[in-house]
């Protein structure tokens, strides 16, 4: 006994027939490079604005609130902004954020052009020592961070225990009777922590230009030198100039980087003594967290220089283009 109503399996089959369109269908709109570029990107963006916008947006409003870890808050405006201004451990804490970056960049970018200078050249061991070079800046901050402390720690320093008794290495001279205290007494440890910095953040740099170098034509070098240029003067005449666009990207990242910077100021010397090494990420979380949890206080501080970075940013990106 037939159970179907009259015309269902005429329906089943064109139903049927049906599917291999609407899969062409598919297909077409898939071959549509813009619609498959946005569906190639949704993941990303999906990513970007539940990890990335929203915490941001959301430190935004805490800024703009007296909230503590617990309660909420109400909104103040600017007042946390302009009370920042009025605390004078924030003012030593830009100071410091300020020279802790443009020390840094200045050593990172000078021994990084330095360093891809060097393993730009052929010689034997050439694979391994770019490999090498990546060490610092692929291993754990923390494990970094602790490294560093060991090696400036007042009682174990190797460094100190060189400079006081290791005659051997000084010619039998004797450089200094004490060592510095390089956690302890300015300017020594903020010397130790751009020390740190340097030493992390250099292969960055160097690998960085490299890749740059490699674009470099030799014809270039080749034409200059019959010309009579000395390695000088080709290096301030076509290295430089052809590299500036990717020195000018890495230097920009880089220092929003370093404003940044968080774990390897608060392992080595947590802000000392006395909030001298304090940086902006380093008081935003003593005064946000572990301090008075001023949560509110302690996202206008993070976010007291953001202003600032965007304009830089956008002003960098801009003439980029142009060129």
């Amino acid at each position: 006994m037939d159970l179907k109503p009259e015309g269902a399996l005429e329906r089943g089959l064109a139903a049927q027939d049906a599917y291999p369109g609407r899969r062409a269908q598919a297909a077409a709109l898939l071959e549509r490079e813009n619609i498959l570029a946005y569906l190639l990107l949704t993941p990303a963006v999906l990513t970007l604005l539940i990890f990335v916008a929203y915490p941001f947006c959301y430190g935004i409003w805490l800024s703009l609130t007296d909230a503590r870890i617990g309660v909420a808050g109400a909104f103040v405006g600017i007042r946390n902004f302009a009370d920042l201004l009025h605390d004078p451990i924030f003012r030593t804490t830009a100071k410091n954020t300020f020279i802790y970056t443009g020390a840094t960049e200045v050593f990172k970018l000078s021994l990084g052009i330095a360093m891809a200078l060097v393993l730009n050249k052929r010689f034997r061991g050439q694979r391994f020592a770019r490999a090498a070079m990546l060490l610092p800046w692929i291993a754990p901050t923390v494990l970094t961070a602790l490294g560093w402390k060991l090696i400036f720690d007042s009682l174990f320093s190797p460094i100190n225990w060189a400079l006081t008794h290791h005659y051997a290495i000084f010619g039998g001279w004797r450089p200094l009777r004490d060592g510095p205290s390089w956690l302890g007494v300015m300017p020594w440890p903020m010397i130790s922590l751009i020390i740190a910095n340097v030493w992390r953040g250099m292969p960055f740099f160097g690998i960085s230009i490299l890749a740059g170098l490699q674009t470099i034509p030799d014809d270039l070098y080749e034409a200059s030198a019959i010309d009579g240029a000395s390695a000088w003067q080709r290096f301030w005449r076509i290295t430089l100039p052809l590299l500036r666009p990717v020195i000018t990207v890495v230097v920009l990242l880089s220092t929003i980087l370093t404003f940044a910077d968080f774990q390897l100021i608060k392992v080595l010397t947590n802000g000392g003594p006395t909030n001298m090494t304090q940086v902006f990420a380093t008081y935003a979380y003593q005064v946000g967290i572990t301090g008075g949890s001023n949560i509110g206080m302690g996202a206008a501080i993070s976010l007291f220089m953001f202003p600032l970075l965007l304009i830089v940013v956008v002003a960098v990106l801009l003439s980029l283009r142009k060129e």
